[in-house]
């Protein structure tokens, strides 16, 4: 499990405890409108994974989310889909990427598994060392850990689980200082 805050051993690293928080329903903000799970399994194509992330992302503002946490859970959700395709599934259409989530007013859910062989995450290349800043590759996870509360790989490496909290939009709350 990992959460975007940082260990005090390994500052490149997040720390492995979840974070937690507590929030209530935007104004405007329904629980029964936002309140249902959905299981959805899509081919290893980026055109259905965008599709699929756009009524997500729809579902999530219709749930009452501020810009800035959707930007988050957009790109989070957008690389998660991305490595299952790519690095997971290895563009083979034959094989599926299975997406459940639940959406609610105070947190959003995820499972992304894909049919590959899976990986070590402690294995990935950590990309903001020296050696590895010009490769193209390793980001996609940092932004992932980064952008969502928790973060957990089971599986073998093969599913992934994300939770991102509705938290108040930080640059709203500068302004009001």
């Amino acid at each position: 499990m990992v959460s975007n805050g940082h260990s005090s051993g390994d500052s490149r690293r997040p720390s492995r405890v979840a974070k937690t928080a507590s929030s209530s329903a935007p104004d405007g903000a329904s629980d029964q409108a936002c309140d249902d799970a959905v299981q959805v399994s899509i081919p290893s194509d980026f055109a259905a994974s965008r599709e699929l992330q756009h009524q997500i992302i729809r579902r999530i503002a219709d749930c009452g989310y501020n810009e800035q946490t959707i930007f988050a859970i957009k790109l989070a959700l957008e690389e998660a889909m991305i490595n299952a395709i790519k690095h997971g599934n290895k563009l083979d259409m034959k094989k599926q990427v299975h997406v459940s989530y639940a959406i609610n007013p105070q947190r959003v859910e995820f499972v992304i598994e894909d049919e590959g062989p899976g990986f070590v995450r402690e294995e990935v290349p950590d990309p903001t060392l020296e050696e590895n800043i010009c490769k193209c590759s390793g980001r996609g996870l940092l932004l992932i850990e980064a952008y969502m509360n928790t973060v957990e790989f089971s599986r073998g490496g093969r599913r992934l689980h994300m939770i991102k909290f509705n938290e108040p939009d930080v640059a709203s709350a500068d302004a009001g200082q």
